[in-house]
Formats: C-alpha cells, sequence, structure tokens
C-alpha cells in the first residue's frame, strides 16, 4: 500500500494512524468539549414525507469498474422560477456486463413547499443524462432560466432551459460534448468579467474498460486507486454570448496541467475582481488556477499555500468548498479526503496566502477514520458563524472483512462552529448519529423558506436523505438572491458583504461546488440577536461594487444591479 505522501489505493489502507493524527492535530487536541447542554443544532430525517422515490445506480457489474466508485452529485436550484429551490438527483448507467430492463434516469424534483416534491423528470426532459457524475446550474444566455450542465462518464450534456418547465438538449449545437472522458466537478464562470457565463469541466484520470486494473487486497477484490491510470487535463469553455463555446482549455493554460480532479470549486479567493478556480485532486497537489486576467490563467497551488495538507502530502482530494469561517473578510477553503486522513482547512491570510488550519480547528474529531465525500459550509443555527457538513460512505462494500476499523455505510459529519477559531463535533448531539449512509454529493438550501438551512444527501446504490433544520433559536437570518443586469443574470462570482452592527460578512455565489454537487446561488447569512442589516455590499464580476441599505431581515430579498448605490473605488 501507498503511503499517504505517494497516494492510495482504494480499499487498501493508508498507514496514517490516529495516533499519527493526534500528532497533526497539535494542541487542539486537548480542545474543550462543547459547553451546551442542548445542542443548538438540531436535524431531522423528512426523507419518507417528502414524496422523492429516486434510487440510485452506480451501474454496478461486479467487475468493480473505477466509475463505480465516484457516483454521482445532486443539484439544488429553482429550474422554474418560483423562488423555491428544486432538486436535481444524478445517476449512474449500467456499464459493461451489467443488465437493465429499464435504464435508470437522472430525476429532477420540483419543490411543491412544506417538504413536499413532485417527480417531474420526464416532462422537463432531463432524465436522459448519461452517467451523470458532476452538475452545475447556470444562466449561460442570461434569458433568466437556469440551465444544465453534466459532466459524465461518455459525453456530456448540457440542458437548456426553455422558460416553460422544460429543457432541451443543446450539446452539440453549444459544442460542450467534450471528449468521452471520466467526469468530475463541473462550474459556470464568468472569467472574463463580460457578462456571460463560461463553463469549467474537470476531470478525472483515464480509465477505460481497456486499462482497467484490478484492485486486491487480503485476497479481497477491491477497487483500484488514481496512481494506476494517466492523468487528465480539465476543460474550459468560452461563451461566445451566441449560445455557443469556443474551448480555450489550451490557450488559457488549464490544459497544460493533469490531474485526477474531483471536486472543484470557482471562487475569487485573493479578491482582485477576478474569479479563480481550485480543484480537488485524487492523490495529488490541489490545482488553484488564479486568473491573470486576458483568458490567462498561472497554477499557483503551491505559491498560495492549498497544493497540500498539513503534513505536506498531497491531498486524496474529494471535495472542496469556500467560505470565510472567522469573518475576517478572506474565503477560506476546506477538503474532504479519503479515511485515514484529516479534512484539510486552509485559512485565507490575504495577499494570495493561506496557512493550514486543521489542527488549530480540531478538525480530528470523528473524522479520520471515514471517507468523506460531499461537503458544505453553511450557519446552520444561524448565529453568524458558518459551519461544516460532511457526508461520508466506504468506497468497497466489502470493506469490513478486511479492515475491522472501517465500515462501509457511515454516519454525516456535521461541525459546528465555535466562533473562537475551532469546531466542534455535534453529529450524535444534533441528530445525524443514528443514520447509516452512504455519501457521495451533498447540496444545501433552506427547502421550506424558515431561514434554516436544509441538507440533501445523494447516497450511492440506494435512496436519498433529505434532512430538515429543526434548530430553536432566536436568531436571525437574510437569503439574498442576486440579479444582473450588466454582468451575469444569477449574480455568479459576486462578492456580497453583509454588515450588521458589530458582524461583518462575505459570502460569493456560487455555481458548482462541493463533491460534483450544485448549490450555493442564493446567498444566507445568519445574524445571531441583529435584528437588523446596515448595509449590503455586492462587488458583481466583470461590474463595480453597490451598496444597498434598508435591506429586511428574517426573508429572502432580490438586489437587483444598478438599484444600490454605486460604492467609488478605494484610491
Amino acid at each position: 500500500m501507498r503511503t499517504a505522501l505517494q497516494g492510495r489505493e482504494r480499499g487498501l489502507l493508508v498507514p496514517l494512524g490516529l495516533a499519527a493524527a493526534m500528532v497533526c492535530a497539535g494542541s487542539a487536541f486537548s480542545a474543550p468539549p462543547d459547553p451546551e447542554a442542548r445542542c443548538p443544532i438540531q436535524f431531522q430525517d423528512v426523507t419518507a414525507q417528502t414524496g422523492v422515490a429516486f434510487v440510485h445506480t452506480d451501474g454496478s457489474s461486479g467487475r468493480r469498474w473505477y466509475p463505480e466508485t465516484m457516483a454521482s452529485g445532486v443539484a439544488v436550484f429553482d429550474y422554474n422560477g418560483d423562488g423555491r429551490e428544486d432538486i436535481y438527483f444524478l445517476t449512474g448507467t449500467p456499464l459493461r456486463g451489467t443488465k437493465a430492463d429499464v435504464l435508470p434516469k437522472s430525476r429532477l424534483y420540483r419543490n411543491d413547499g412544506a417538504f413536499r416534491f413532485t417527480d417531474v423528470t420526464d416532462q422537463a426532459g432531463v432524465g436522459n443524462a448519461g452517467y451523470g457524475l458532476g452538475v452545475a446550474a447556470g444562466d449561460y444566455d442570461n434569458d433568466g432560466n437556469l440551465d444544465l450542465y453534466i459532466n459524465t462518464f461518455g459525453t456530456n450534456v448540457l440542458f437548456h432551459n426553455n422558460g416553460d418547465g422544460t429543457f432541451t438538449d443543446v450539446t452539440r449545437q453549444a459544442g460542450v460534448a467534450g471528449p468521452e472522458k471520466l467526469g468530475a466537478g463541473v462550474n459556470f464562470l464568468d472569467y472574463d468579467g463580460d457578462g456571460y457565463l463560461d463553463l469549467f469541466v474537470a476531470h478525472y484520470v483515464g480509465w477505460t474498460y481497456e486499462n482497467h486494473v484490478p484492485g486486491h487486497y487480503m485476497g479481497f477484490p477491491t477497487y483500484g486507486g488514481p496512481m494506476g491510470y494517466p492523468r487528465a487535463a480539465s476543460a474550459l469553455y468560452h461563451n461566445n454570448r451566441d449560445g455557443t463555446f469556443k474551448d480555450t482549455s489550451v490557450e488559457s493554460g488549464i490544459a497544460a496541467h493533469r490531474g485526477a480532479g474531483m471536486g472543484t470549486c470557482c471562487a475569487d479567493y485573493d479578491r482582485d475582481g477576478r474569479t479563480d478556480i481550485i480543484v480537488a485532486n485524487d492523490c495529488w497537489q490541489a490545482f488553484v488556477f488564479h486568473n491573470e486576467g486576458g483568458g490567462r490563467f498561472a497554477e499557483v497551488g503551491v505559491r498560495t499555500g492549498l497544493a497540500y495538507d498539513d503534513n505536506a502530502n498531497p491531498m486524496s482530494g474529494m471535495g472542496v468548498v469556500c467560505a470565510d469561517i472567522d469573518n475576517d473578510g478572506w474565503l477560506d477553503f476546506f477538503f474532504t479526503v479519503y479515511n485515514r486522513q484529516l479534512p484539510s482547512l486552509f485559512r485565507n491570510l490575504g495577499g494570495g496566502l493561506f496557512e493550514h488550519a486543521t489542527g488549530r480547528a480540531a478538525l480530528w474529531q470523528g473524522t479520520i477514520t471515514y471517507t468523506k465525500w460531499g461537503d458544505a459550509f453553511a450557519d446552520f443555527d444561524n448565529d453568524g458563524h458558518k459551519d461544516i457538513f460532511i457526508v461520508c460512505g466506504d468506497v468497497n462494500d466489502n470493506v469490513e472483512a478486511f479492515d475491522k476499523t472501517v465500515t462501509y455505510l457511515a454516519p454525516p459529519i456535521a461541525l459546528r462552529n465555535t466562533g473562537r477559531g475551532s469546531f466542534t463535533n455535534v453529529s450524535d448531539a444534533c441528530g445525524l448519529g443514528a443514520l447509516r449512509l452512504c455519501g457521495r454529493g451533498l447540496a444545501l438550501a433552506d427547502l421550506d423558506h424558515d431561514g434554516r438551512v436544509d441538507v440533501v444527501i445523494l447516497n450511492s446504490r440506494r435512496p436519498p436523505t433529505i434532512l430538515r433544520n429543526v434548530s430553536q433559536n432566536a436568531n436571525h437570518w437574510t437569503q439574498i438572491d442576486l440579479c444582473g443586469t450588466k454582468t451575469n443574470r444569477f449574480g455568479v462570482g459576486a462578492q456580497v458583504t453583509v454588515v450588521a452592527g458589530d458582524l461583518a460578512q462575505v459570502e460569493e455565489v456560487h455555481s458548482g461546488q462541493g463533491y460534483q454537487s450544485q448549490f450555493g446561488m442564493r446567498v444566507h447569512l445568519g445574524l445571531g440577536p441583529r435584528d437588523r442589516i446596515d448595509r449590503v455590499e455586492v462587488r458583481w464580476i466583470g461590474g463595480g461594487t453597490e451598496v444597498f441599505r434598508d435591506v429586511p431581515v428574517d426573508r429572502v430579498v432580490t438586489l437587483t444591479e444598478g438599484t444600490g448605490t454605486p460604492l467609488a473605488p478605494a484610491p
């Protein structure tokens, strides 16, 4: 078995033990438990009452083909413009050697309110999305309707939203089918600030049926790892503003870097007004594609400090997300990884530099023995500090036969932000401890408009899990939709700063993030006891910065570009 430095084979144990993790964590190992008697975050499993009947398949044939381990992501987005966020579950399709009487479909569920959903897949026309892996939503033609792009094992798919509840497959005419590779995360972003969304498409390794390497451990069949296959380059498409895209992978510099992309996140981490691209690579250094302007990107992962984990080892990167965890105005990053490895938290120091914060943040708590996939930041108790949610599940369904310290099914993990630079594992106390899932994709949204962020989990080979946030407190909150007029329609890439008394928070609008999933187009920020917002500043991608006042609390508001007060740039 390879060491953590060299990478991993799926199903084989990485020799980074718990004792080593404690050393990595440093002084944070002695962090005191949460002093609150009752956890202020509470979740309730409401899957059975939602009407969601989807069941995921990874196309398993018994031969342990590689794509089975990765499938699939999930999306929350408002496909019909009614203000409620709907759910789109990706699924796999039969792989070689698998027979199916009825081909499985990815499924779109319309949010009818009160945690009730209706399957509208067939009428919407989005069921035949191939072997779905990554997904992102974005309005690439600025017509006010969110379109869908699915990264697959095979030919990728772009669904154009017709605005009447239906979608049309426009992949070929748009020029974004891409090569038939093993997909990963995907993002819409406006990398040149021209007001139209471009497209970043990550690729995993160059696996094929013909070059498949079977895995074995202690006489048991396992899934292999990425190191036995050629690394792959990701793709970047520029929006031509006529419904078509141009492949700019080579001229942008993106194609010069080959990795094993899984989760992706686009964010302006250095606040220079241009959106950058971060890729979580499996058993390879993380890529940080810094937007240099003029359509060029420079890979600066090592220079920024985001490339490797706290031990200077490549991460078995799964998902990646960003948020300002300490309310200092800079976006921090969090990566999920394989079992026997700690998730990696990087604190943004400004100036394009990051420091390792995993140990100080006490992220060793209850995370090391699980394989960690989908991840997300959200303020679940609206106290003004962003918490972390992780879904887990092992790769090998037979792992318990050869490793008694690991289980195939695993509970999700909730890490509550203490507001003091560290997190507390509250999974058992908040209602997650009894769940046993095989999580992959994760998406968050306030599904019932009660001001509390809910959770949608795509589970491999089984039904999904939908968790309602039932936390009880008197904290206030705000949710903000952006409407661009000169910039892209849904404000993707815009940074929103909300100032309420002594609390200032920054959030960015995302299209695609975490582990191959879609969420974050509506900004949600908790305000704690503060019942008044002093101002909201929106820095539009490709536009200026505007200040909005008299923004109410405890409701969803839409801020339209051009209706605020322009903020003059600093001299």
